[in-house]
Protein backbone atom coordinates (compact mmCIF):
# COMPACT_ATOMS: atom_id res chain seq x y z
CA UNK A 1 0.00 0.00 0.00
CA UNK A 2 1.63 2.94 -1.06
CA UNK A 3 1.84 6.35 1.26
CA UNK A 4 -0.53 9.02 1.30
CA UNK A 5 1.18 12.55 0.10
CA UNK A 6 1.79 14.74 3.14
CA UNK A 7 1.81 18.57 3.46
CA UNK A 8 4.82 18.21 5.66
CA UNK A 9 7.13 16.68 2.69
CA UNK A 10 6.36 19.68 0.67
CA UNK A 11 6.83 21.90 2.53
CA UNK A 12 10.24 20.96 3.32
CA UNK A 13 10.85 20.53 -0.50
CA UNK A 14 9.56 24.59 -0.21
CA UNK A 15 11.99 25.68 2.39
CA UNK A 16 14.76 24.58 -0.16
CA UNK A 17 13.14 25.09 -3.53
CA UNK A 18 10.29 27.94 -3.72
CA UNK A 19 10.68 30.45 -6.49
CA UNK A 20 11.89 33.79 -6.21
CA UNK A 21 8.90 36.24 -7.08
CA UNK A 22 8.68 39.76 -6.36
CA UNK A 23 5.21 39.67 -4.43
CA UNK A 24 6.32 36.61 -2.62
CA UNK A 25 7.58 36.56 1.03
CA UNK A 26 9.91 33.79 0.94
CA UNK A 27 9.30 31.06 3.82
CA UNK A 28 12.30 31.38 5.99
CA UNK A 29 11.37 35.31 5.90
CA UNK A 30 7.62 34.40 7.05
CA UNK A 31 9.22 31.89 9.37
CA UNK A 32 10.85 34.94 10.56
CA UNK A 33 7.54 36.76 11.15
CA UNK A 34 7.69 38.96 8.09
CA UNK A 35 4.06 38.89 6.43
CA UNK A 36 2.85 39.21 3.32
CA UNK A 37 1.41 42.34 1.92
CA UNK A 38 -2.14 41.88 0.66
CA UNK A 39 -2.19 44.38 -1.70
CA UNK A 40 0.45 42.91 -3.26
CA UNK A 41 -1.25 39.45 -3.34
CA UNK A 42 -3.98 40.52 -4.40
CA UNK A 43 -2.43 42.25 -7.40
CA UNK A 44 -0.53 39.30 -8.81
CA UNK A 45 -3.44 37.18 -8.38
CA UNK A 46 -5.37 39.03 -10.63
CA UNK A 47 -2.28 39.83 -13.28
CA UNK A 48 -1.67 35.90 -12.99
CA UNK A 49 -5.28 34.96 -14.26
CA UNK A 50 -4.91 33.43 -17.65
CA UNK A 51 -1.47 34.81 -17.66
CA UNK A 52 1.96 33.21 -17.32
CA UNK A 53 4.36 34.21 -14.22
CA UNK A 54 7.22 35.17 -16.88
CA UNK A 55 4.88 37.78 -18.46
CA UNK A 56 3.32 39.38 -15.50
CA UNK A 57 7.07 39.89 -13.49
CA UNK A 58 7.33 43.59 -15.44
CA UNK A 59 4.01 44.70 -14.88
CA UNK A 60 4.00 44.08 -11.33
CA UNK A 61 7.14 45.79 -10.98
CA UNK A 62 5.91 48.63 -13.21
CA UNK A 63 2.59 48.71 -11.58
CA UNK A 64 4.05 48.59 -7.47
CA UNK A 65 6.70 51.38 -8.43
CA UNK A 66 3.54 53.82 -9.92
CA UNK A 67 0.70 52.41 -7.27
CA UNK A 68 2.83 50.94 -4.13
CA UNK A 69 -0.40 50.57 -1.80
CA UNK A 70 -3.96 50.30 -2.59
CA UNK A 71 -4.58 54.25 -1.76
CA UNK A 72 -2.41 54.97 -4.25
CA UNK A 73 -3.75 52.92 -6.94
CA UNK A 74 -7.50 54.01 -5.78
CA UNK A 75 -6.25 57.83 -6.80
CA UNK A 76 -5.00 56.61 -10.18
CA UNK A 77 -6.23 58.14 -13.01
CA UNK A 78 -7.95 55.33 -15.01
CA UNK A 79 -5.88 56.33 -18.72
CA UNK A 80 -2.90 55.98 -16.76
CA UNK A 81 -4.07 52.33 -15.39
CA UNK A 82 -4.88 51.35 -18.51
CA UNK A 83 -1.72 52.03 -20.82
CA UNK A 84 -0.26 50.77 -17.55
CA UNK A 85 -2.06 47.46 -18.28
CA UNK A 86 -1.67 47.52 -21.88
CA UNK A 87 -0.18 44.36 -23.66
CA UNK A 88 -1.07 42.24 -20.60
CA UNK A 89 -4.62 41.20 -21.97
CA UNK A 90 -8.03 40.32 -21.27
CA UNK A 91 -8.54 43.97 -20.21
CA UNK A 92 -11.72 43.72 -18.24
CA UNK A 93 -9.41 42.61 -15.38
CA UNK A 94 -7.48 46.34 -15.74
CA UNK A 95 -10.84 47.93 -15.22
CA UNK A 96 -11.88 45.60 -12.09
CA UNK A 97 -8.43 46.15 -10.40
CA UNK A 98 -9.61 50.23 -10.24
CA UNK A 99 -13.35 49.47 -9.17
CA UNK A 100 -11.67 46.51 -6.61
CA UNK A 101 -8.57 49.17 -5.31
CA UNK A 102 -11.90 51.99 -5.16
CA UNK A 103 -13.89 49.44 -2.87
CA UNK A 104 -11.41 48.19 -0.96
CA UNK A 105 -10.65 51.91 0.14
CA UNK A 106 -13.95 53.24 0.44
CA UNK A 107 -15.57 50.21 2.27
CA UNK A 108 -12.87 48.73 3.88
CA UNK A 109 -10.50 51.34 4.72
CA UNK A 110 -8.01 50.39 2.77
CA UNK A 111 -7.74 46.60 3.74
CA UNK A 112 -8.66 43.62 2.54
CA UNK A 113 -11.44 41.79 3.82
CA UNK A 114 -9.85 38.05 5.38
CA UNK A 115 -12.69 36.45 4.46
CA UNK A 116 -13.92 34.31 1.13
CA UNK A 117 -17.04 35.66 1.36
CA UNK A 118 -16.65 38.90 1.73
CA UNK A 119 -13.39 38.99 -0.74
CA UNK A 120 -16.11 37.85 -3.55
CA UNK A 121 -18.21 41.00 -2.92
CA UNK A 122 -15.33 42.94 -4.48
CA UNK A 123 -15.16 43.52 -8.27
CA UNK A 124 -12.85 40.83 -10.37
CA UNK A 125 -12.63 38.99 -7.48
CA UNK A 126 -13.71 35.19 -7.75
CA UNK A 127 -13.78 31.92 -6.08
CA UNK A 128 -9.97 31.41 -7.27
CA UNK A 129 -8.78 34.33 -6.40
CA UNK A 130 -10.63 34.83 -2.87
CA UNK A 131 -8.94 31.53 -2.36
CA UNK A 132 -5.44 32.89 -2.95
CA UNK A 133 -5.88 35.62 -1.02
CA UNK A 134 -7.10 34.63 2.36
CA UNK A 135 -4.47 31.55 1.66
CA UNK A 136 -1.56 33.34 0.73
CA UNK A 137 -2.46 36.41 2.39
CA UNK A 138 -3.80 35.77 5.81
CA UNK A 139 -2.73 31.93 5.64
CA UNK A 140 -6.39 30.76 5.87
CA UNK A 141 -6.63 27.10 5.17
CA UNK A 142 -8.51 27.63 1.97
CA UNK A 143 -8.12 25.17 -0.85
CA UNK A 144 -5.87 26.70 -3.63
CA UNK A 145 -6.55 25.23 -7.34
CA UNK A 146 -5.09 26.87 -10.59
CA UNK A 147 -4.02 24.48 -13.49
CA UNK A 148 -0.46 23.57 -11.60
CA UNK A 149 -2.38 22.19 -9.19
CA UNK A 150 -4.82 20.31 -11.27
CA UNK A 151 -2.37 19.24 -12.73
CA UNK A 152 -0.71 17.45 -9.85
CA UNK A 153 -4.00 16.38 -8.41
CA UNK A 154 -4.73 14.32 -11.42
CA UNK A 155 -1.24 12.63 -11.91
CA UNK A 156 -0.77 12.07 -7.96
CA UNK A 157 -4.58 10.58 -7.76
CA UNK A 158 -4.00 9.05 -11.76
CA UNK A 159 -7.66 10.94 -12.11
CA UNK A 160 -8.58 10.15 -15.70
CA UNK A 161 -11.49 12.23 -15.83
CA UNK A 162 -10.86 14.61 -18.48
CA UNK A 163 -10.77 18.74 -17.47
CA UNK A 164 -12.94 20.57 -17.00
CA UNK A 165 -15.13 17.98 -16.16
CA UNK A 166 -12.47 16.71 -13.71
CA UNK A 167 -12.60 20.35 -11.68
CA UNK A 168 -14.81 19.51 -8.71
CA UNK A 169 -13.38 16.12 -8.09
CA UNK A 170 -9.82 17.60 -8.13
CA UNK A 171 -10.46 20.31 -6.02
CA UNK A 172 -11.87 17.86 -3.44
CA UNK A 173 -8.86 15.81 -3.75
CA UNK A 174 -6.53 19.19 -2.94
CA UNK A 175 -9.12 20.05 -0.26
CA UNK A 176 -8.29 16.64 1.67
CA UNK A 177 -4.62 17.70 1.55
CA UNK A 178 -4.87 21.44 2.77
CA UNK A 179 -2.99 21.66 6.05
CA UNK A 180 -4.54 23.82 8.81
CA UNK A 181 -0.89 25.62 9.40
CA UNK A 182 1.23 27.17 6.95
CA UNK A 183 -1.57 27.24 4.76
CA UNK A 184 0.23 29.75 2.58
CA UNK A 185 3.17 28.47 1.93
CA UNK A 186 1.32 24.80 1.01
CA UNK A 187 -0.56 26.99 -1.51
CA UNK A 188 2.20 28.23 -3.18
CA UNK A 189 4.12 25.18 -2.58
CA UNK A 190 1.98 22.70 -4.97
CA UNK A 191 1.86 25.51 -7.66
CA UNK A 192 5.63 25.72 -7.41
CA UNK A 193 5.47 21.66 -7.81
CA UNK A 194 3.68 22.08 -10.85
CA UNK A 195 5.48 24.90 -12.26
CA UNK A 196 8.61 23.41 -11.96
CA UNK A 197 8.65 19.57 -11.17
CA UNK A 198 5.43 18.19 -12.02
CA UNK A 199 5.32 20.09 -15.41
CA UNK A 200 3.21 19.58 -18.80
CA UNK A 201 5.68 17.72 -20.58
CA UNK A 202 8.26 15.61 -19.43
CA UNK A 203 7.82 16.16 -15.40
CA UNK A 204 10.78 15.58 -12.85
CA UNK A 205 9.32 12.71 -11.40
CA UNK A 206 12.67 12.16 -9.38
CA UNK A 207 13.33 15.41 -8.00
CA UNK A 208 9.85 15.18 -6.81
CA UNK A 209 8.99 14.91 -3.05
CA UNK A 210 5.40 13.09 -3.55
CA UNK A 211 6.89 10.67 -6.28
CA UNK A 212 6.82 7.95 -3.45
CA UNK A 213 3.48 8.52 -3.44
CA UNK A 214 2.38 9.55 -6.15
CA UNK A 215 -0.40 6.66 -8.62
CA UNK A 216 0.62 7.97 -11.94
CA UNK A 217 4.59 7.55 -11.61
CA UNK A 218 3.88 4.07 -9.93
CA UNK A 219 1.90 3.21 -13.27
CA UNK A 220 3.45 5.13 -15.49
CA UNK A 221 0.48 7.36 -16.47
CA UNK A 222 2.18 11.09 -15.70
CA UNK A 223 2.28 12.16 -19.74
CA UNK A 224 -1.39 11.27 -20.29
CA UNK A 225 -2.09 13.27 -17.58
CA UNK A 226 -4.62 15.34 -17.18
CA UNK A 227 -6.70 14.51 -19.62
CA UNK A 228 -8.46 17.22 -21.59
CA UNK A 229 -11.61 17.39 -23.51
CA UNK A 230 -10.56 18.50 -27.33
CA UNK A 231 -11.10 22.11 -27.54
CA UNK A 232 -13.99 23.95 -30.24
CA UNK A 233 -11.91 25.26 -33.21
CA UNK A 234 -11.60 28.99 -32.77
CA UNK A 235 -13.36 30.78 -35.65
CA UNK A 236 -11.63 34.07 -37.54
CA UNK A 237 -12.81 37.24 -37.55
CA UNK A 238 -11.49 40.09 -40.15
CA UNK A 239 -11.41 43.92 -39.30
CA UNK A 240 -9.93 47.00 -41.12
CA UNK A 241 -7.87 49.15 -39.03
CA UNK A 242 -6.83 52.74 -40.00
CA UNK A 243 -4.40 54.84 -38.74
CA UNK A 244 -4.12 58.17 -39.72
CA UNK A 245 -0.80 60.36 -39.25
CA UNK A 246 -0.02 64.15 -39.16
CA UNK A 247 3.07 65.17 -41.15
CA UNK A 248 4.67 66.46 -37.47
CA UNK A 249 3.94 62.82 -36.21
CA UNK A 250 0.85 63.28 -34.25
CA UNK A 251 -1.80 60.20 -34.33
CA UNK A 252 -5.28 59.59 -34.45
CA UNK A 253 -6.49 57.71 -31.96
CA UNK A 254 -9.95 56.70 -30.58
CA UNK A 255 -11.15 55.15 -27.02
CA UNK A 256 -13.08 51.89 -27.24
CA UNK A 257 -16.27 51.69 -25.24
CA UNK A 258 -15.62 50.81 -21.69
CA UNK A 259 -17.78 47.69 -21.95
CA UNK A 260 -16.45 44.89 -24.44
CA UNK A 261 -13.31 43.54 -26.05
CA UNK A 262 -10.00 46.00 -25.29
CA UNK A 263 -12.59 47.68 -23.36
CA UNK A 264 -11.61 51.39 -22.14
CA UNK A 265 -8.40 50.94 -24.16
CA UNK A 266 -7.07 53.51 -26.89
CA UNK A 267 -6.48 51.56 -30.52
CA UNK A 268 -7.05 53.06 -34.30
CA UNK A 269 -10.26 53.99 -35.37
CA UNK A 270 -11.58 51.28 -37.85
CA UNK A 271 -14.12 48.72 -38.69
CA UNK A 272 -15.76 45.99 -36.36
CA UNK A 273 -14.42 42.82 -36.71
CA UNK A 274 -16.65 40.50 -38.52
CA UNK A 275 -16.72 36.53 -40.02
CA UNK A 276 -17.31 38.28 -43.28
CA UNK A 277 -14.64 40.87 -44.77
CA UNK A 278 -15.82 44.31 -44.01
CA UNK A 279 -16.23 46.59 -46.66
CA UNK A 280 -13.72 49.27 -46.95
CA UNK A 281 -15.52 52.12 -45.92
CA UNK A 282 -12.73 54.95 -44.66
CA UNK A 283 -13.53 57.18 -42.09
CA UNK A 284 -13.21 60.46 -43.96
CA UNK A 285 -11.85 61.20 -47.52
CA UNK A 286 -7.85 60.84 -47.60
CA UNK A 287 -5.35 59.16 -50.29
CA UNK A 288 -5.83 56.14 -47.88
CA UNK A 289 -2.86 53.14 -48.76
CA UNK A 290 -2.85 49.54 -47.71
CA UNK A 291 0.19 47.84 -46.05
CA UNK A 292 1.45 44.93 -48.07
CA UNK A 293 0.64 42.82 -44.87
CA UNK A 294 -1.95 42.34 -42.56
CA UNK A 295 -2.05 41.82 -38.81
CA UNK A 296 -3.19 38.60 -37.18
CA UNK A 297 -3.72 38.46 -33.92
CA UNK A 298 -5.29 35.52 -31.37
CA UNK A 299 -7.95 35.84 -28.12
CA UNK A 300 -9.83 34.02 -26.37
CA UNK A 301 -12.35 32.60 -28.48
CA UNK A 302 -11.32 34.05 -32.26
CA UNK A 303 -8.68 34.55 -34.33
CA UNK A 304 -8.09 38.03 -36.06
CA UNK A 305 -7.18 39.21 -39.43
CA UNK A 306 -6.91 42.97 -39.94
CA UNK A 307 -6.27 44.92 -42.96
CA UNK A 308 -4.09 48.09 -42.35
CA UNK A 309 -5.01 51.22 -44.20
CA UNK A 310 -2.97 54.82 -43.38
CA UNK A 311 -3.35 58.19 -44.49
CA UNK A 312 -1.78 61.68 -43.89
CA UNK A 313 -4.43 64.37 -42.89
CA UNK A 314 -8.10 63.91 -40.89
CA UNK A 315 -11.51 66.13 -40.12
CA UNK A 316 -12.35 66.55 -36.36
CA UNK A 317 -13.64 63.25 -34.73
CA UNK A 318 -15.59 63.72 -31.09
CA UNK A 319 -14.58 60.47 -29.81
CA UNK A 320 -11.28 60.50 -31.39
CA UNK A 321 -8.28 62.66 -30.65
CA UNK A 322 -4.58 63.36 -32.06
CA UNK A 323 -1.42 62.55 -29.42
CA UNK A 324 1.22 64.48 -29.92
CA UNK A 325 4.42 62.40 -31.41
CA UNK A 326 6.22 63.34 -28.12
CA UNK A 327 3.59 62.09 -26.17
CA UNK A 328 2.55 58.87 -28.42
CA UNK A 329 4.35 55.41 -26.88
CA UNK A 330 2.94 52.58 -28.99
CA UNK A 331 3.61 50.42 -26.06
CA UNK A 332 1.00 51.99 -24.21
CA UNK A 333 -1.24 50.50 -26.62
CA UNK A 334 -2.90 47.18 -26.55
CA UNK A 335 -1.34 44.38 -28.04
CA UNK A 336 -3.15 44.12 -31.18
CA UNK A 337 -3.18 48.13 -31.91
CA UNK A 338 0.81 47.89 -31.33
CA UNK A 339 0.83 45.49 -34.59
CA UNK A 340 -1.51 47.48 -36.25
CA UNK A 341 1.27 50.63 -35.75
CA UNK A 342 4.02 48.08 -36.60
CA UNK A 343 2.06 47.50 -39.77
CA UNK A 344 1.26 51.06 -40.73
CA UNK A 345 5.15 52.43 -39.80
CA UNK A 346 6.37 49.80 -42.52
CA UNK A 347 4.75 51.85 -45.42
CA UNK A 348 7.67 54.38 -45.00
Amino acid sequence: MRDRPSSKSLLAWYDTNARVLPWRVAPSDRKLGHIPDPYRIWLSEIMLQQTTVAAVKSYFLKFTELWPTVFDLAEADDADVMAGWAGLGYYARARNLLKCARAVVAEFGGQFPQDCDRLQSLPGIGPYTSAALASIAFDLPETVVDGNVERVMARLFDVHIPLPTAKAPLTKLAEGLTPSKRAGDYAQAVMDLGATVCTPKSPSCNLCPWRMCCLANARGTMTALPKKLPKAKKPTRQGIAFVVRRTDGAVLLEKRPDRGLLGGMMGWPGSDWTEEAPEMIPPFQADWVEAPEEVRHTFTHFHLRLRVVVATAAPDRSNCHFIEQIDFRPMDLPTVMRKVWNAAVSLK
